[in-house]
This record gives C-alpha cells, sequence and structure tokens, in this order.
C-alpha cells in the first residue's frame, strides 16, 4: 500500500541532487508548489502585488481550511505567520492574562526565549526516561496548581519521541487550562486533530511547502482572549484579532505555495502519510541500528519518522553532517544541545526521510555513514 504513495510523492517532485533525509529540517516542495509561489509572483509582477493577492484569497482559504482540519479545529481562525517561532511570539505577546506556563523538560530552546521574552515562569511537566509525558502525573501537578497556560511540542526538535497530545487535549479541556501545540514537527507526521485551543507550525518540514511562512490557529475561546498590540494593525479601524495578527507585510507567494502543499498532503491521505512516515521510521532505526559506534536513541516502535544518533565517543558530529554533504551528497542535521538546552546535554545527528525513501537509500546511508565515521 505504501508504495504507489512513495512513488506518487517522488514523481510529484524534481529529482533529488543526492539523497535528502532531512525532512525534520527542510522536505523537498513538490512541482506543484513551486509553480503556483512563481505563478504568483508573476502575476504580481503582471497585475500588481495587491491586485495579485486579492485574487489568491480563494487559495489561502482553502489552505486555511486544511490546516484547521488538520488540527481539528473547525471553528478556529488561522493566522498565517513567517514560520513557528513567529506564531508563538504572537500568540505570547498576544496573551493579557498571567504569566505562568507548562511546559516538557525538553522544550524547544528558542521556544524557551520566546517564553522568557515574554515574562513567563516555566514549570516542567513530569516525563519517563525517553522524555514522554507521564500524562497521570502530569493531571494531578495541573489540578493541585493550574497554570495559565500549557504548551506542548508534541514532537521535538532533538528527538523523535512522540508526546501523548490528544491525552493532554483531553486533560486541559478538563481542568479549563488553555492548551497550544507546537506542531512544527507534528504537522503532517502524527494526527494532531486534537482540538487544541491555539496550535502553530511551519510549512517547510513535513507538509513540504516553502520556507519562511507557517501558520497560528486559535479556537474563538482563546483568539477572544488575545490582545494583538502591533501599533500600526491597531492604528487601523474594523481589523479583527485575526486580522491585526497577520496584519503587515507578507510573502504571498510563499502562502500560496504552503496553501498548495497542504492540499496536496490531504489528497494523498494525512492518514495514509502518517501511517508510512511511521514504517519509514521504523526501518531507518532498523537499519541504523547495525552501524558500528553510534547508537539510535528511539525505540523501532515509535510512530516517528525522526531518528536520532548519539554518535561514538570522540566523533564530532557536525563533522561527520559536513562530510555527508562534501563526500556523499546525504543531507542530515547535527542537532545540538540549544535546541533542548534543559535535557539535552551532547549532540546528536539527525536523520528525517519522507515518504519516498527506501531500504537501498537507508542502506546507502548507513554505508556512507561508516565511512565518514571512520574517516
Amino acid at each position: 500500500m505504501s508504495q504507489p504513495l512513495a512513488d506518487r510523492w517522488r514523481a510529484a517532485r524534481p529529482a533529488v541532487a543526492g539523497l535528502h533525509l532531512d525532512s525534520a529540517a527542510c522536505s523537498r516542495q513538490s512541482l506543484a508548489a513551486l509553480d503556483a509561489a512563481a505563478r504568483h509572483a508573476r502575476h504580481e509582477a503582471e497585475l500588481g502585488g495587491y491586485v495579485a493577492a486579492e485574487a489568491a484569497e480563494p487559495v489561502l482559504d482553502a489552505g486555511r481550511a486544511a490546516v484547521a482540519a488538520l488540527f481539528g479545529m473547525p471553528d478556529a481562525e488561522v493566522v498565517f505567520t513567517t514560520g513557528s517561532l513567529q506564531a508563538l511570539n504572537l500568540l505570547l505577546d498576544s496573551w493579557p492574562g498571567g504569566r505562568t506556563l507548562a511546559c516538557l523538560p525538553g522544550e524547544y530552546g528558542p521556544n524557551l526565549a520566546v517564553m522568557e521574552a515574554h515574562g513567563f515562569t516555566r514549570r516542567l511537566l513530569p516525563v519517563d526516561d525517553d522524555g514522554r509525558l507521564r500524562v497521570e502525573e502530569a493531571g494531578a501537578e495541573l489540578a493541585a496548581h493550574p497554570p495559565d497556560l500549557v504548551h506542548l511540542t508534541a514532537l521535538a526538535s532533538h528527538r523523535g519521541v512522540v508526546q501523548p497530545l490528544a491525552e493532554l487535549a483531553q486533560l486541559c479541556t478538563e481542568l479549563g487550562v488553555p492548551l497550544i501545540v507546537d506542531a512544527a514537527q507534528a504537522l503532517g507526521q502524527i494526527d494532531c486533530a486534537v482540538g487544541a485551543d491555539a496550535a502553530y507550525s511551519s510549512s517547510r518540514k513535513w507538509i513540504a511547502g516553502p520556507r519562511g511562512v507557517g501558520v497560528l490557529a486559535l479556537r474563538p475561546g482563546l483568539l477572544a482572549r488575545l490582545r494583538p498590540r502591533l501599533l500600526l494593525a491597531v492604528s487601523v479601524p474594523g481589523l479583527t484579532a485575526a486580522q491585526r495578527l497577520e496584519f503587515g507585510e507578507a510573502n504571498v507567494a510563499a502562502r500560496v505555495g504552503f496553501s498548495v502543499a497542504l492540499g496536496e498532503h490531504l489528497a494523498c491521505g494525512a492518514a495514509a502519510v502518517r501511517a508510512r512516515l511511521a514504517e519509514v521510521g521504523a526501518l531507518t532505526r532498523t537499519v541504523l541500528a547495525e552501524v558500528a559506534g553510534w547508537r539510535v536513541i528511539e525505540a523501532v516502535e515509535e510512530p516517528s519518522a525522526i531518528t536520532t544518533l548519539a554518535a561514538p565517543p570522540g566523533v564530532d558530529v557536525g563533522r561527520v553532517r559536513a562530510a555527508l554533504i562534501a563526500r556523499h551528497r546525504i543531507v542530515t542535521t547535527a542537532a545540538g544541545p540549544q535546541r533542548a538546552p534543559l535535557e539535552m546535554r551532547e549532540a546528536v545527528l539527525r536523520v528525517s526521510p519522507h515518504v519516498d525513501t527506501t531500504a537501498a537509500d537507508l542502506a546507502v546511508f548507513a554505508a556512507a555513514l561508516t565511512e565518514v565515521t571512520g574517516g
């Protein structure tokens, strides 16, 4: 069942120059998404930028609707952003309430910086040895000492462990605590349709859209509480809260490309894509477990396409990544402790193939990794 999906995904894209195992950083865009963005840029030159933007609204609305569906938030307002970090910044900057926020010890480093910049005090939720939330213990803590907000990164940047997103969403609903979901790595890879109060993501990862664009989805109850503070937007009469959040200069062509990528994702079948990514992740971990000296961190059956590898003693992960590119044209990520500063101590090599990756591809990578490690 997965091979037609893999073939379809591969055929929809330009041929790759080497081996791309870095979808958690930036997936390969399709020809349709590239063409849609290019056509919009041409329309800006032909018609004028603002006229072209008005003409693109049906495509952008379709993109917003796709995001709302994937997040299980049919009543949400969806705001385009420049990416995940801006989405979180907009949300926390507009939050008028108290400043206590519960999150995981493995929280993404830049997210922590945004939280600190907006004066939030962190409360760390309990996790197991894999960094996965302990839902029952978290429920007891949240009930005893409710924070103003709960923030969950559903799938981290530095480790392919899937968090119990649906269980936490149900718990937060029962306790009446707003839940914000960072779905930068989760959207398109795991089921995010849990009806959180707010969720945000980027375009360039598993949905395989352009760089420089993202989304923030807000349910009405939370949106009504926000007070967007952008001065220029405040001076424009008649804007809704969502419009004030989205107000300003924008790369509309990138938003169009993202919307097309979302449509392609839904056309492939979101559940089918998730199943194939889990299958590829298991295959990746099985193959890489045989590479001498490197240790696969995630369990084989973890339903994620992200695999992280701990290096042999004395091996510099950054140098390995660079050598893989220079010698073999294989793209991966060297993930340093700054990605999760409350939890990480050493860098890992992150491998994140998409649905078109084959066992033969992974065998090529394993051989290349052995060669550059020895070299």
